[in-house]
């Protein structure tokens, strides 16, 4: 254990011990974390752009549906009309 330190007695590195290996570790667990935000913020956003894929593609989806039922209404109608 290491003596208590007085004001006067010079630097806080003869003292202090570091442990190197503590804080790298620290450190890596910290940039994981970043890394995880980082992944899950990239990840709702693809999320939100594929949902609007999905409403436009529902949207032409419906429209074609619409062209082809306004197609045989219009051929129902002239061929009642003949």
């Amino acid at each position: 254990m290491t003596p208590p330190r007085k004001a006067s007695d010079g630097s806080r590195y003869l003292y202090d011990s570091f442990d190197a290996a503590a804080a790298r570790i620290e450190a890596n667990e910290r940039v994981a974390e970043e890394r995880w935000a980082a992944l899950d913020y990239r990840l709702g956003q693809i999320d939100a752009v594929l949902e609007r894929l999905e409403k436009r593609i529902w949207v032409g989806v419906y429209g074609v549906a619409a062209f082809l039922l306004a197609q045989m209404a219009e051929a129902v109608m002239q061929a009642a009309t003949k």
